[in-house]
């Protein structure tokens, strides 16, 4: 990467707050969390502003419990109040670290977070303070991988990362297929047209209309966001 990013938008999903994915010991694994605050600590070490969109998909997923029986737009609301609870733990966790941290949310939970508004974000961003974006979009249907290119966009992040279990994007699932080829690059027409999968349809539209690059990596061992960010491990990077 030529020039290092000023400001990043790193979007993390709700398993990696249950370490290994099994939450039969519980939705939230504070060792699990640790390592994503040091991750998250480590680059902003390097001078970048960082904002982190969460996903729930630990404590519930808003189209699951909409097919349960649930009224869909319920059930969604009900994921984003998910979000919230991990923006919870991983501030927690990173002012225990030292870090200052803000979580601002898309919902009205005022004795917990503040609300989202656009320039106040910008403004604990340019404070050097980690900011926290809960709660999605805040309207149902939308995912948190469309609510990280949103606030990406919004806030004039120079790339929105997606922090993965894999590192990168393959032509097919490489856990299945062993023919699976990395691709170091590619466009968001490709991933649109040849369905990659790596994130909904809405949120690799935003990032293309708008020319926000989009890097998906690995996020599995100490080190592995900054190494991604410099070129040093396997990593895709989307654009136009």
């Amino acid at each position: 990467m030529k020039d290092f990013p000023k400001r990043l938008l790193v979007k993390l999903s709700g398993e990696r707050f249950a370490g290994n994915g099994d939450t039969r010991d519980g939705v939230l694994n504070v060792d699990a969390i640790g390592m994503l605050a040091d991750e998250l600590l480590e680059v902003q070490r390097e001078g970048v502003q960082l904002g982190v969109v969460l996903g729930g998909g630990n404590i519930l997923r808003g189209h699951e419990i909409a097919a349960s029986g649930i009224e869909a737009a319920q059930g969604h609301y009900m994921g984003m109040m998910g979000t919230v609870i991990n923006a919870l733990a991983l501030q927690n966790v990173l002012e225990q670290k030292g870090a200052d941290t803000r979580v601002l949310s898309a919902l009205e939970v005022s004795n917990v977070a503040e609300p989202y508004i656009r320039r106040r974000a910008l403004r604990h961003l340019e404070k050097n303070r980690i900011v926290i974006f809960a709660a999605g979009t805040g309207n149902p249907y939308f995912s948190t991988d469309s609510a990280g290119a949103l606030r990406a966009v919004e806030i004039g992040a120079d790339m929105l990362i997606k922090a993965t279990k894999v590192d990168g994007i393959y032509t097919a699932d490489p856990k299945t297929n062993a023919d699976a080829k990395h691709l170091a690059e590619v466009s968001y027409k490709d991933v649109l047209v040849d369905d990659l999968k790596v994130m909904d349809g809405a949120a690799i539209a935003l990032c293309r209309d708008n020319n926000l690059p989009l890097m998906v990596c690995a996020v599995e061992q100490p080190g592995s966001l900054l190494a991604a960010l410099k070129g040093d491990v396997k990593r895709t990077l989307v654009t136009a």
